[in-house]
């Protein structure tokens, strides 16, 4: 097991995130301009200054500046970014996760000032969705925050493992906190049909794998929802490596009528218990 773990990240590296390149090219991103790489000749290009919200700050559709609970121990500000890879009929979060654009863009310069200014007073930054490792460029911002010295804890679904092994080689993120949403039978209605039974395995195996060799990084959860029952519980408790215990969450009934649960502008989902 460890041969075949230690085989495990020590592969070919991938290619760093591109969101990457640009920043660690450029100046301090929380102070006066980031100059991208210097450009071709012919190639259009500009200095991008912290006032626009170019990029991955397009994202950012949610700002919380303080919690005492959504990272045990810490005090920790929280990032929202819209948009998901999955349409959960019980989402608490559903306007952010498939409307995002129906939310204001917030203002970066103001967050990452309030970051900056307030470091010394919080133990953390929370990066949390929707689902953070969907969002275009999410490497870039959390490199952005990593320049004040706070360590960062990502919230994910386990379904792009190749992202979260990206971040953790790239050292960008401290803690992860992955949502196994119920046994691999219960995915695709857990998840609205979006995940079948054979991918929510594959994906979480692979995230399984690295918390096995990394077990500080990750914890894992899973919320109590209307369907779930004891024995699913404990099956998703079988799948998580010995090293690790799962966080029951207890379930808040999302603040919608059944008629705004949608995953998209074209179709209309019930809310609540669709668990078979």
């Amino acid at each position: 097991m460890l041969t075949r773990l230690t085989s495990f990240f020590m592969k070919t590296r991938p290619a760093r995130l591109g969101p990457l390149r640009r920043y660690r090219a450029g100046r301090d991103p929380f102070t006066k301009s980031i100059r991208a790489p210097r450009k071709r000749a012919g190639e259009p290009g500009r200095e991008m200054t912290t006032s626009e919200p170019a990029g991955i700050w397009k994202y950012v559709r949610g700002f919380e500046n303080m919690s005492l609970c959504d990272w045990p121990g810490r005090t920790t500000c929280i990032i929202f970014l819209g948009g998901c890879n999955l349409r959960c009929p019980t989402c608490h979060n559903h306007q952010l996760a498939w409307d995002m654009h129906s939310l204001p863009e917030l203002d970066p310069t103001a967050i990452k000032a309030y970051i900056r200014d307030r470091a010394a007073w919080l133990d953390g930054v929370t990066i949390t969705g929707g689902e953070p490792s969907i969002a275009p460029g999410v490497g870039e911002l959390i490199w952005e925050i990593k320049k004040t010295g706070l360590p960062v804890k990502m919230d994910t679904n386990g379904m792009r493992p190749e992202v979260v092994l990206d971040l953790l080689r790239d050292n960008l993120v401290d803690t992860f906190a992955v949502d196994v949403k119920g046994p691999w039978q219960k995915y695709s209605a857990l998840t609205g049909g979006a995940v079948s039974e054979l991918a929510a395995q594959k994906n979480l195996n692979r995230i399984f794998e690295m918390a096995t060799a990394r077990p500080e990084m990750f914890y894992f959860r899973c919320t109590r929802v209307p369907g779930l029952t004891e024995n699913d519980l404990a099956a998703v408790r079988n799948y998580l490596p010995p090293t690790h215990e799962l966080t029951i969450q207890k379930y808040v009934p999302p603040r919608r009528t059944p008629e705004n649960a949608k995953p998209n502008h074209e179709e209309r989902r019930p809310a609540g218990n669709v668990v078979n």
